[in-house]
C-alpha cells in the first residue's frame, strides 16, 4: 500500500475491509478485529488513524514496534486456529503508520480463547451464535457440506429405482443386475446413501421419489409477467416446478421454450424457428442456479419471465470469494460437489467453470448480480428484440440531451462571442481617445517648447494640467520618436525641435 492509496482509504472511512484504530488497546479486543475479518473477506486495520473520523494521528517508532509484537502475540496466542497476518509501515503527511493485513481464513470458524465467533457487519462488526451462520463457515473452508447431510428416516426405498437404472445404465453402460455387488454398497460410494444406510441431500434430490417432501422448499416458482417489473399484479403463467433436479431442468427448460419467441432467421416457413435465446444459454445458466444452490438457506429458484429480459435468482451468492469478473474468466469453486458430479452424469453438465464462458460466446447481452446482502445470485438475460428497441430508445434520448447540450453549449459561446466584440469595441474606442490624447498633449509640448526652449518639467506639468511624472512619459515618447532633443545640462540647457515632425 502507497502513501496516496493510504489516504484515499482514511478519506473514506471504515468499510467492511478497513477498520481505523488510533493505538493497539487489548489483545483481547484487538483479536475480536482479527476474527471478524479472517471469517469475512479479510481485511485492514490501519493503526495510527483515529476511530470514525479517519484524522492521521502517526505513531512513535516505539508505539510501531510494540504494536507489531502485541499483533503477533494476539493472532498466535488469542485466536483458534490461529491467524497469520501481515504488517507494513506507511509514511503519510510527515507521519508514520503500521498496517495489519488480514487475509481471508482458510480454516474458518476462527474464534477467540472464549469461543466467540466475530464476524464483519458493515464498518463494524457482531458475534454470531445461530448453527446455521456457524455451519455456513464451516461450508466456506469446506469442512462441511449440506449436501452430505442425511434425511432421517430414510432409506433406499425412498429412492426412485427406475432413476437409479437409468443412472447405472448411462454412466456405466451396465445393468445394476450386472455388478458383483450389492445395491446399498454401490449407493455408499457414489454417496447417494450414508454408511447408516439413510438417504443423503444430494441423493435425494437427484434420485428421491419425492424430494418436495424433504426439501419443502427446494422448487422452481415460474412465473411470465405481462410487463417488466415484478410488483405488477397481472401474469401470464404461473407453476411451480418440482421433483428431482433432472427433472426440474427438463421441465424448466420446456416452460422457457413454450413462452419465449421462436424467430424464422432465414429458416423454412414450416419450420419451427430458433428460440430467441440460443438453447445453450438457458441451460447452462439453469444448471448452475441447481448446482450451486445454498442448501443451508434452502429456498425456491426463481424464474421469472418478463416482456424484456428473463431473471434466474438461485439462493446462495458466489461461492467462496469469487467475484463476477472471476466466473466470466472460467474461475470455479463448487459449493456442492456431489451435486455437480451426478449433474455431470445425469443432465448436460459439463462443470469446470466452462459455462459461463460458453454463454458469453454466443454475444447474449446478459448481466450478473452478485448480491451477498440477500445472499442470492441473479442472472439476467436480455431478449434480444426489446433489449435493442430499448436500447435504440436510450441511445436518441441520450442524442437528442446531446443536443439539447450543444445547442446550450453553442448560446453561451455566441454570448461570449458578443461580449468579446464588446470589450474589442471599448478597446479600440479607449486607443483611439488614447492617441488622441497624446497628439493634443504633444502639441501643447512642442508649443511650449517652440516659445520657451528652457521650460522645465514642472512648468509644463503646471500648464497642461498634469503631473511632472506624466509630463516625463510624455517627453521620454516625444524623444524616442525622434522629435525633440535636450541640449545642455538639467539647470541650463533647452528643448530643442526637431525638422521631422513625422
Amino acid at each position: 500500500m502507497n502513501e496516496k492509496d493510504f489516504k484515499e482509504k482514511c478519506l473514506c472511512g471504515e468499510t467492511t475491509r478497513i477498520q481505523f484504530k488510533s493505538i493497539f488497546t487489548t489483545q483481547k479486543e484487538i483479536a475480536k478485529e482479527l476474527i471478524a475479518f479472517a471469517n469475512s473477506r479479510g481485511g485492514a486495520i490501519l493503526f495510527g488513524v483515529e476511530d470514525k473520523t479517519g484524522h492521521l494521528l502517526g505513531l512513535s517508532y516505539e508505539q510501531i514496534q510494540q504494536t507489531i509484537r502485541e499483533l503477533g502475540n494476539t493472532a498466535q496466542e488469542q485466536v483458534r486456529p490461529t491467524i497469520y497476518i501481515e504488517t507494513e509501515v506507511i509514511k503519510a503527511d510527515d507521519k508514520h503508520f503500521l498496517v495489519c493485513t488480514i487475509a481471508e481464513g482458510r480454516n474458518k470458524p476462527y474464534k477467540n480463547l472464549q469461543g466467540e465467533i466475530w464476524v464483519k457487519q458493515g464498518a463494524d462488526k457482531r458475534r454470531i451464535t445461530e448453527n446455521a451462520e456457524i455451519l455456513a463457515l464451516f461450508q466456506s473452508s469446506g469442512t462441511y457440506r449440506p449436501e452430505d447431510d442425511i434425511i432421517k428416516n430414510t432409506s433406499v426405498n425412498d429412492l426412485e429405482i427406475i432413476y437409479l437404472k437409468e443412472y447405472f445404465k448411462s454412466v456405466y453402460n451396465r445393468d445394476i443386475e450386472d455388478f458383483d455387488q450389492p445395491l446399498d454398497s454401490m449407493l455408499r460410494s457414489l454417496g447417494i446413501i450414508a454408511q447408516s444406510g439413510e438417504v443423503t441431500r444430494a441423493g435425494m434430490l437427484f434420485f428421491g421419489k419425492n424430494p418436495v417432501q424433504y426439501e419443502r422448499s427446494f422448487m422452481v416458482k415460474a412465473v411470465v409477467f405481462a410487463g417488466n417489473t415484478i410488483g405488477d399484479t397481472s401474469y401470464i403463467d404461473s407453476r411451480d416446478i418440482c421433483g428431482t433436479i433432472p427433472w426440474m431442468f427438463r421441465e424448466s427448460m420446456t416452460f422457457l421454450k413454450s413462452v419465449l419467441r421462436h424467430e424464422q432467421k432465414g429458416q423454412n416457413f414450416n419450420k419451427v424457428g430458433i428460440l430467441e435465446i440460443p438453447e445453450v444459454v438457458l441451460e447452462e445458466l439453469l444448471q448452475n442456479a441447481f448446482v450451486h444452490i445454498d442448501l443451508l438457506h434452502a429456498a425456491a429458484i426463481r424464474l421469472l419471465v418478463f416482456d424484456n429480459r428473463i431473471e434466474i435468482i438461485n439462493p446462495g451468492c458466489l461461492f467462496g470469494g469469487l467475484e463476477v469478473k472471476d466466473i466470466k474468466l472460467g474461475v470455479s469453486r463448487q459449493r456442492n460437489p456431489l451435486m455437480a458430479s451426478l449433474a455431470g452424469k445425469t443432465m448436460i453438465y459439463r462443470g469446470l467453470g466452462s459455462g459461463i464462458i460458453r454463454v458469453m460466446k454466443e454475444n447474449v447481452a446478459i448481466d450478473f448480480v452478485n448480491e451477498e446482502s440477500a445472499n442470492q445470485f441473479r442472472t439476467i438475460i436480455w431478449r434480444t428484440a426489446k433489449k435493442k428497441g430499448e436500447e435504440f430508445l436510450k441511445e436518441g434520448e441520450e442524442f437528442l440531451k446531446e443536443g439539447e447540450e450543444f445547442l446550450k453549449e453553442g448560446e453561451e459561446f455566441l454570448k461570449e462571442g458578443e461580449e468579446f466584440l464588446k470589450e474589442g469595441k471599448e478597446f479600440l474606442k479607449e486607443r483611439e481617445e488614447s492617441k488622441k490624447e497624446f497628439r493634443k498633449v504633444q502639441q501643447m509640448i512642442c508649443s511650449m517648447i517652440s516659445k520657451k526652449p528652457e521650460t522645465t518639467i514642472s512648468e509644463m506639468a503646471t500648464n497642461i494640467g498634469l503631473s511632472d511624472r506624466q509630463i516625463r512619459k510624455y517627453i521620454k515618447r516625444l524623444m524616442e520618436m525622434k522629435l525633440i532633443i535636450r541640449e545642455g545640462g538639467r539647470k541650463h540647457g533647452k528643448w530643442v525641435l526637431l525638422d521631422n515632425k513625422g
